[in-house]
């Protein structure tokens, strides 16, 4: 199975991927990014565009990594990605249903204001790339394609993933960590985001 969470930059993408794995047994996160840095590195300049989402390898490397782990790994794979072109999203999410993959998609929404603001929380500056991609994305994930919206804007991170698992029929490990671990442990993701 496969929980794809998708949203804009700022939406909770990452702490809600992190959270449920945290409390799903035998699960992992696999991220698409991944692939686009491979590329990024190993392809010559010239032949490299701007948004690696818009090299059809990217999507290709990303299905067929997904189909392969999905096949010989018998957990859950939580994928945190943003994406937000509908032909990006049937070439990848949309060929793995076909395939016969068990996908749960879910967009993780939030207004602009709060994305703004949470990117800021994080470094962003105000004309950063992240926050010039938020009215892309909003204007993308308003589509019937990409159903399962979750609103983000007045909910923490644990109930996201509880919500998340709820809908997709998975039973989470309760989360004994202390007050201070919770935080300690958001703050480095943050850190590892920027």
């Amino acid at each position: 199975m496969i929980i794809w969470i998708n949203g804009a930059f700022g939406a909770g993408k990452t702490q809600t991927a992190h959270e449920l794995h945290r409390r799903i047994p035998n699960s992992c996160i696999y991220d698409p990014e991944n692939a686009g840095y491979f590329l990024r590195e190993n392809l010559p300049a010239s032949t490299f565009k701007g948004d690696f989402q818009d090299m059809p390898m990217w999507r290709t490397i990303n299905h067929s990594l997904l189909s392969y782990i999905n096949k010989e790994y018998k957990g859950v794979i939580i994928v945190p990605m943003t994406i937000v072109n509908p032909v990006y999203f049937s070439e990848i999410i949309g060929e793995l249903r076909t395939e016969g993959v068990t996908i749960h998609h879910y967009v993780l929404w939030a207004s602009k204001p709060t994305l703004v603001s949470r990117l800021k929380g994080r470094g962003e500056r105000k004309a950063s790339w992240a926050i010039n991609q938020i009215d892309r994305c909003m204007e993308g994930l308003s589509t019937s394609v990409f159903e399962n919206r979750i609103n983000t804007d007045n909910i923490t991170v644990a109930v996201a993933a509880k919500t998340i698992a709820a809908l997709s029929d998975v039973q989470l490990l309760p989360d004994n960590r202390s007050f201070l671990r919770k935080k300690w442990d958001h703050f480095k993701l943050r850190l590892r985001d920027r």
